[in-house]
């Protein structure tokens, strides 16, 4: 009897802490919820925030089953689903390209979808769908492994705050223009992209990530700017590339970030050689480094760290 009694109290809670209390538990507990009792039963169904992992699935040995069992989970959470999703994030590996993922991000851009992670495993990268692009509302990207193209008629998301790209396959000008399409954009973070001359215009940013090869990189309008980290990787082709290229002269890439108070830069070199500084291109890399290392300590207003590693 007192279990009884115990059961209907929490059963009886307000809905505002039933919900909170089923967001805090992993999805696919959240849905098992429903055998609890009657007063459960799809209780999750409106819940605002889905995260899919591996862990939706029970583990085994049969990838083809993996792959279903968790494509099945997620199309029927989307199915029974009811009101808004304000975040959805799919990190898994054991899903790359697969045409559920259309289908879902289609019914994702009608749900006034906020935040999206998307996070596939290797393999055939995902080509993201235009619908993506409708998705008006979103604050919050996240891609990784992924490839895409904005349509012609998008005019940007005017919203978003945050962009991640993670080995994603995009052409300069898309990335470039996708960025400066995003008005209220404060954070941006690229990761592995190759030889890449990116500009960068972004009123509103304040926190920029980069890492990858690049060749050029220019802070065209960054004024809010607080902080930076760039990894990039050289071989010396892309080194002298980048000494010699007018638009990436430093005191030009760094005057226009007039707040900025901490810069934290990697650079890693692929050059293979016995003397690192013994021939003409270690005493022009020595020049860089010693140029560089001066600007940042006069450019940052009040803290910065610049931290080297050469690999040989």
């Amino acid at each position: 009897m007192e279990d009884t009694e115990v059961r209907d109290l929490i059963s009886d809670l307000p809905q505002s802490i039933l919900e909170s209390i089923l967001s805090r538990l992993p999805i696919r507990d959240a849905v098992s919820s429903s055998i609890l009792s009657t007063k459960w039963r799809y209780r999750w169904t409106t819940l605002t925030h889905l995260v899919f992992d591996d862990n939706c699935v029970k583990t085994c040995n049969d990838r083809a089953l993996l792959e279903g069992n968790l494509i099945s989970f997620i199309t029927r959470t989307l199915f029974l689903h009811q009101g808004p999703i304000h975040k959805f994030q799919l990190s898994t590996s054991y899903l790359q390209c697969c045409p559920e993922i259309d289908q879902w991000l289609l019914f994702l851009s009608r749900s006034g979808i906020k935040e999206l992670v998307l996070e596939l495993g290797e393999g055939e990268w995902f080509r993201i769908p235009s619908c993506l692009f409708n998705c008006k509302k979103l604050t919050r990207l996240e891609l990784c492994r992924c490839e895409f193209e904005p349509p012609p008629s998008f005019k940007g998301f005017l919203y978003l705050k945050s962009l991640n790209l993670y080995q994603v396959l995009v052409g300069p000008e898309a990335i470039e223009s996708l960025i400066s399409s995003c008005p209220v954009l404060e954070n941006l973070s690229l990761s592995y992209f190759d030889s890449l001359a990116l500009t960068v215009r972004a009123p509103n940013l304040k926190y920029l990530c980069l890492e990858g090869e690049f060749t050029d990189i220019c802070l065209e309008n960054t004024p809010q700017l607080l902080a930076m980290s760039v990894a990039m990787y050289m071989t010396e082709d892309t080194a002298e590339h980048f000494e010699q290229s007018s638009s990436c002269n430093f005191m030009k890439f760094l005057g226009g970030v007039p707040l900025l108070e901490r810069l934290i830069g990697h650079i890693y070199f692929t050059k293979v050689t016995t003397k690192p500084f013994g021939n003409v291109f270690g005493e022009r890399l020595v020049r860089y480094i010693c140029r560089l290392v001066l600007l940042v300590s006069i450019a940052c207003s009040s803290f910065c760290i610049y931290h080297l590693r050469c690999f040989y």
